[in-house]
């Protein structure tokens, strides 16, 4: 289920803001990026966890710092950095123990990464968003 809803909602935000013009600004996909990079690190606040709060602060930061490259260059690479948290997020339990995450947020997360990415990459293909400045 949680997979069914993260696609259908990645989707459905997707054509949303296309439809209402608010992803015209090169800022839409990276900030949306920003935020999921720094969810899992609000995870492990509420879970009252120190290591899980540094652990998942530096996988977020290499998230932004991707997200952050692209913005300034070219958005293919915020594509790759939601594609690549997606693929994280199936990985996630196995690299660090977080106990404010909810059991479902993983399978959730990847679904809604990996087709906000595919969302985006359709977007630079069919030239609807351009990748650079």
């Amino acid at each position: 289920m949680a997979l069914a809803v993260g696609a259908l909602l990645a989707l459905s935000v997707g054509v949303f803001a296309t439809v209402l013009g608010l992803d015209r600004d090169r800022a839409f996909y990276a900030t949306l990026m920003l935020v999921i990079a720094a969810l899992y690190s609000l995870f492990a606040v509420m879970g009252s966890s120190t290591h899980a709060l540094a652990v998942e602060a530096l996988i977020g930061v290499l998230f932004i710092g991707i997200t952050a490259a692209g913005f300034k260059g070219s958005l293919w690479l915020v594509v790759v950095a939601l594609a690549g948290h997606g693929v994280f997020d199936i990985f996630h339990d196995s690299v660090v123990s977080n106990p404010g995450k909810p059991v479902w947020w993983p399978a959730f997360c990847s679904a809604y990464d990996i087709v906000a990415a595919g969302y985006l990459a359709w977007l630079l293909r069919s030239g609807r968003t351009r990748a650079t400045n």
